[in-house]
């Protein structure tokens, strides 16, 4: 009910313009509509009215409609990206190769955004919920999952100097265990996912190459 009479409210404003009094000395007022009473005028507006001297009005205006509220303006929802789009805007903003975020990516969840490792790892980059908190970002949301583990992959290469097999073994197993052993620790699982994202990354740049751009070389 009250919407209705809402509605009708907004039809009736817009649909009844008001008028405007042109005065004598060049001025005007606003009134709803007007009555004569001998040699007054009543200027109406709302529930109340004016009376003014009919001598001082020098004749009226119409106020012009306001248009008529047809419908309520939506924002338009931002696009959804896909999971391919937003390792590449995560690359694009920490200075990554794309082929490289896509390659850990694939390797961590095969771009399934709900993926859950049996450790607890969440998301498309598989992050740790501590890992998450560390970098201040809610791992269940895609978009905070690739920003922040493209950003922990750029922290990983900056503290191993670049190395990427480095990097990429302490994403898997954690900076602890690289710093033990000095390089890539002899954990079989470690071993395949390094060997994995590298070589997914080669073929990648492999083909980028065949096509006639130039990538940023893998390393050896």
């Amino acid at each position: 009910m009250h919407f209705r009479t809402l509605i009708f409210v907004l039809t009736v404003s817009s649909a009844f313009a008001g008028e405007y009094a042109l005065l004598a000395h060049g001025g005007r007022l606003h009134a709803d509509r007007h009555e004569h009473d001998g040699a007054k005028v009543r200027l109406y507006n709302g529930g109340g009215y004016i009376e003014i001297e009919s001598s001082q009005i020098v004749g009226y205006e119409a106020e012009e409609s306001a248009p008529a509220v047809t419908g309520i303006a939506q924002t338009a929802a931002p696009p959804v990206l896909s999971p391919q789009q937003l390792a590449d805007t995560a690359a694009d903003r920490y200075g990554l190769p794309r082929t490289l975020v896509r390659s850990v990516m694939s390797a961590e969840s095969g771009f399934q955004p709900h993926a859950v490792s049996p450790k607890g790892a969440l998301g498309l980059m598989q992050l740790m919920p501590a890992t998450a908190q560390a970098l201040g970002a809610n791992a269940s949301d895609s978009a905070q999952n690739v920003d922040a583990g493209a950003r922990y992959l750029r922290q990983l290469l900056e503290k191993y100097h670049g190395a990427l097999y480095h990097a990429l073994a302490a994403y898997n197993a954690g900076p602890a265990a690289v710093d033990k052993y000095k390089g890539v620790p002899p954990f079989p699982e470690t071993v395949r996912y390094v060997n994995r994202v590298a070589g997914d990354w080669k073929q990648s740049v492999a083909a980028v190459s065949s096509a006639g751009s130039d990538p940023a070389s893998p390393p050896e």
